[in-house]
């Protein structure tokens, strides 16, 4: 009977295995189900969430609320960009309207007097310029106003008259030397041509000296590269420059 008995206990003991093996079982099938579960994230939750992280690790707050999974990721309404400051363009480069009304009287002036052929004009911040070439006042190498240059600065002394503003005579060159009996270099050549025009305007046709100045800039303010024929006779020139004074017209 004893024997017996011992083969019973044993028998009972031989089946325990089992258990421990269906646990294992249990678990592996539960490790795998939740693989399969982390497999299948949504790429877009899965890169809306990383931004959601990396924006809290970067200490700035974020829209962006992670839920449970049977709720979809939820970002507050987005916030429209604030518009830059407006940039404001100065009209024509910031040119004085004063300054605007001043080109347009004397544009009006040269084209009523038939003077458009022979000068040219512009404007910017510090007033209007004629520009009168060097074939108009002088002959080559010369600082003595030529008759035909003397009809012409009569036509803009006129101009000049009616006006208050001082005026700036500017003389020009190209780069070519000039050595002869009167001048020794084009410097002093510019400069002699400016003082030729002031003292045409003062002496013959009564400009005020007091408003009138003279500067000779020579080889070295070309309007284009001394390059050619053609740009050297452009750069030949005396440039009347009516002069805007802020002050001046406020008074």
């Amino acid at each position: 009977m004893a024997r017996k008995k011992r083969v019973e206990q044993k028998a009972e003991s031989s089946g325990g295995w089992i258990v421990t093996f269906s646990d294992l079982m249990s678990l592996l099938l539960t490790f795998f189900i939740l693989l399969y579960s982390m497999s299948s994230v949504s790429e877009a939750k899965f890169l809306e969430a990383s931004q959601s992280l990396q924006m809290a690790l970067n200490g700035r707050g974020g829209g962006t609320t992670i839920l449970t999974d049977s709720t979809s990721i939820m970002e507050d309404p987005p916030v429209p960009p604030i518009p830059p400051e407006e940039v404001v363009v100065p009209e024509e480069e910031g040119i004085n309207p004063e300054i605007k009304e001043l080109y347009e009287k004397v544009t009006s002036y040269i084209e009523e007097n038939n003077l458009a052929s022979k000068v040219s004009i512009e404007m910017d911040i510090e007033g209007v310029f004629v520009d009168i070439q060097e074939s108009v006042l002088f002959a080559s190498g010369s600082a003595d106003v030529s008759e035909p240059g003397k009809n012409t600065l009569t036509l803009l002394a006129d101009l000049v008259n009616s006006l208050e503003n001082d005026i700036i005579i500017e003389g020009y060159t190209d780069d070519v030397p000039i050595i002869n009996a009167d001048f020794s270099n084009n410097w002093e050549l510019s400069a002699g041509r400016a003082i030729s025009v002031i003292r045409y305007l003062s002496e013959a046709e009564s400009v005020d000296p007091r408003r009138l100045s003279a500067k000779g800039y020579g080889e070295y303010s070309p309007s284009v590269p001394n390059n050619t024929d053609e740009n050297r006779a452009v750069n030949r020139r005396v440039n009347m420059v009516i002069v805007y004074d802020s002050q001046e017209v406020e008074q």
